[in-house]
């Protein structure tokens, strides 16, 4: 009896395991809007080696897209509601959006997202050749997904914009449904290769490069800081020992040496959305092919 007490004692005296000992954190993220899609290579990459860099101080995790396959929109809609698994998305940022969720103020492709180069119909070159101002944009019709956060960029510029959902963009060009379908620097070269077979008649536009104040960021519920915490250490120590930069570099220096970003003539947009705390004045955030002032 006196064994048994003794034994009741000293298990209740044992410290306590850390709790992450005995949990794990999962991460769903979106599966994307088309099978096969390869945009976001980069990104999932940066969330999971943010995971793995906190691994020791916060414990195991697993990290998954999640089941289906889903637009921006009912993502958001997820994301917002805490419910089907989602529980982080990344999306440029805005006053809105920056309200609605947690979100990390890193941007994720260090602002690359906001140079643009167009794709176009191979026999509408001779249309851009003489484009040199927003003014001259404004003859140009440009094809955006539904309910992207830049479209209000394009309007508030009062440039002519055709919305539709993204799989059905590149058709719509080669149907010249409108003229242009601004892409993202490490999007653009990815998708030309995707739909070279279908649409043969589709190419990079050879000499604008169109700019605005773009950052990518990672968004959570307000519910989930404790993940947004978890993420945002990891990223700041990649910033610190170069990892970060490693996968950017990794990722898009390709395009950026073959699109020539320095040789095109640059038009600037004003971004009508973008939160006055954006961290623009941090050097170590952005990659600048050009010198343009941020609007």
């Amino acid at each position: 009896m006196r064994f048994a007490t003794w034994l009741i004692t000293a298990l209740l005296q044992v410290p306590a395991l850390p709790a992450f000992a005995s949990s794990v954190t999962t991460v769903v993220y979106p599966a994307g809007e088309i099978a096969g899609d390869t945009r976001y290579r980069d990104v999932i990459e940066l969330l999971n080696t943010a995971l793995e860099k906190t691994r020791p101080a916060f414990g195991p995790y697993t990290c998954q897209p999640s089941q289906r396959q889903v637009p921006k929109k009912r993502v958001m809609a997820e994301l917002a509601s805490n419910e089907n698994g989602i529980n982080v998305l990344w999306n440029p940022g805005s006053v809105k959006l920056e309200k609605e969720f947690l979100a990390i103020k890193i941007p994720l492709r260090k602002g690359l997202l906001g140079y643009r180069v167009m794709l176009i119909r191979k026999d509408k070159q001779t249309m851009f050749d003489a484009v040199r101002s927003v003014e001259d944009l404004k003859k140009i019709r440009f094809g955006q997904g539904t309910g992207w956060i830049d479209n209000a960029i394009y309007q508030h510029q009062g440039l002519p914009l055709v919305e539709a959902p993204y799989p059905q963009l590149f058709a719509m060009l080669d149907a010249e449904r409108f003229d242009a379908f601004p892409r993202g620097i490490g999007e653009i070269l990815d998708e030309l290769e995707m739909q070279k077979e279908k649409l043969p008649n589709l190419t990079v536009e050879k000499n604008l490069l169109l700019y605005y104040p773009f950052p990518y960021y990672f968004f959570f519920n307000k519910k989930d800081a404790a993940l947004k915490h978890r993420v945002e250490t990891g990223l700041k120590m990649m910033l610190k020992d170069g990892s970060f930069d490693a996968i950017f570099i990794k990722y898009h220096q390709q395009a950026l040496q073959k699109l020539d970003l320095r040789n095109r003539r640059v038009i600037a947009l004003t971004n009508p959305d973008l939160s006055p705390d954006t961290p623009l004045q941090d050097n170590r955030l952005w990659y600048k092919p050009v010198a343009i002032n941020n609007r």
